[in-house]
């Protein structure tokens, strides 16, 4: 830990310029996709509706900047980073609180048995029966609920609490995920971004009319790519060792649009420090690439692994520090 504090201390600021530049962008991107294209466009012409196809290799960059205010990195200013992450998390659809505590609950139980997506248990399964759940996972279910948790958290709260007591282990992940957003401030604001959602779900769908399937191709479109790439820098690696991700290769002009992204390890590693500094890190801290982006996430599509067949890692930080 002492050698991610000293690559904090000499990590450059938060690029609040670049982000807030960013955050329009991706802003501007999402209204002119859900409203500017089916009112002003679309109507004249159907053929502007392949301008979603380009839009949509946007999505995981849209990501990585949500990302960077999941970890406090997006602007210094705590009530500024929160507002905007709230504003581009109902953009990407689903509200801030759940994609930020999925996501830090993921560093904290990176790799561990109870948390890894191609995982299966040879005692007790085959590979052929976790194959349907694991491709669903890795295809569109990740973003699917996601988005459907928006709707779920309108239900009564004594319906999520009986859910919570009688469905899920009391120690498992799902568990420690209900149990903190069932407290009253958090689903209430989950609650409130969660209508936003819908809101402008609804609106979308009510602009697009007879257009309606490319407005599904292009959410269908965003579920597969966040799905699709989510666990990449995970998959087949060690198990138990909170502290392993994957870096890979990446030109770097789709590097720096992805926010250097593809250097996960060294963010796994680093997590409190920007995305503008983490090709520093990877180069203070003798970083290594484990493959190419694009080769590696095709792999994914080889299945389920079975745990008894993946390498077993000690979480232990061996790494040079980031001077």
């Amino acid at each position: 830990m002492r050698q991610a504090d000293a690559i904090m201390n000499r990590a450059s600021a938060t690029p609040e310029i670049v982000n807030g530049a960013l955050a329009l962008f991706y802003l501007g991107v999402n209204l002119f996709q859900f409203f500017v294209l089916p009112l002003c466009l679309l109507p004249a012409d159907p053929r502007w509706g392949w301008l979603l196809l380009p839009l949509a290799l946007l999505t995981n960059p849209f990501w990585s900047l949500i990302h960077e205010a999941i970890h406090d990195l997006l602007h210094s200013n705590k009530s500024v980073n929160s507002f905007v992450g709230r504003l581009l998390a109902v953009l990407f659809g689903s509200p801030f609180r759940i994609l930020r505590l999925s996501h830090l609950l993921h560093h904290k139980l990176n790799r561990m048995p109870a948390e890894g997506t191609e995982y299966f248990d040879r005692d007790k399964t085959t590979k052929a029966a976790a194959a349907p759940g694991y491709f669903f996972q890795i295809l569109l279910g990740l973003y699917l609920v996601e988005v459907i948790s928006a709707l779920c958290f309108f239900l009564p709260r004594r319906w999520l609490d009986g859910f919570r007591a009688r469905y899920l282990p009391a120690h498992s992940v799902s568990a420690m995920l209900m149990q903190n957003w069932l407290g009253a401030e958090s689903l209430r604001e989950i609650r409130r971004d969660g209508a936003l959602v819908l809101l402008w779900l609804g609106s979308a769908y009510y602009l697009y009319g007879a257009h309606w399937p490319l407005l599904l191709g292009a959410l269908a479109a965003r579920g597969v790519l966040i799905s699709f790439l989510d666990n990449v820098y995970h998959y087949e690696t060690p198990v138990s060792d909170v502290f392993f991700a994957k870096n890979l290769k990446l030109a770097k002009p789709l590097a720096k649009l992805l926010l250097n992204f593809n250097l996960h390890g060294i963010h796994h590693i680093n997590p409190a420090i920007s995305w503008i500094d983490l090709p520093r890190a990877f180069e203070a801290q003798a970083g290594k690439y484990h493959g190419s982006y694009f080769a590696t996430a095709l792999g994914q599509l080889r299945g389920p692994i079975a745990l008894q067949d993946l390498p077993q890692g000690a979480p232990v930080l061996r790494v040079r520090p980031y001077l």
